[in-house]
């Protein structure tokens, strides 16, 4: 995540806060968390995911680490604790890590 943030240092003039240059960020987790579950992406990660985005408690101004927790917290709800361990793993491998955004 720092290293996207001094490669993007200007873009959130033209970026409307540089959403599409840190968009690489959750994709990566993405990719990690459905690498570690291992099958199909849509079997785990891609219900994790979609689960995650269309809960009430992700708001349209939310910050990775918000969506990082809710991404752990469904992942716990609907594949127990180690599931929701691995996912805060990936996230922390991207550099979005509890308390940051």
């Amino acid at each position: 995540m720092e290293a996207y943030k001094t490669k993007h240092t200007s873009w959130s003039t033209y970026d409307h806060g540089s959403v599409h240059a840190f968009s690489g960020i959750p994709n990566r987790a993405f990719v990690l968390v459905a690498e570690a579950f291992g099958g199909f992406a849509w079997e785990k990660a891609g219900k994790i995911w979609w689960s995650a985005t269309n809960s009430d408690g992700i708001a349209p101004t939310c910050t990775f680490a918000q969506f990082a927790d809710a991404t752990v917290s469904v992942a716990e709800e609907m594949f127990g604790d180690d599931a929701g361990k691995t996912v805060r793993e990936c996230w922390n491998m991207v550099g979005v890590v509890e308390g940051r955004g």
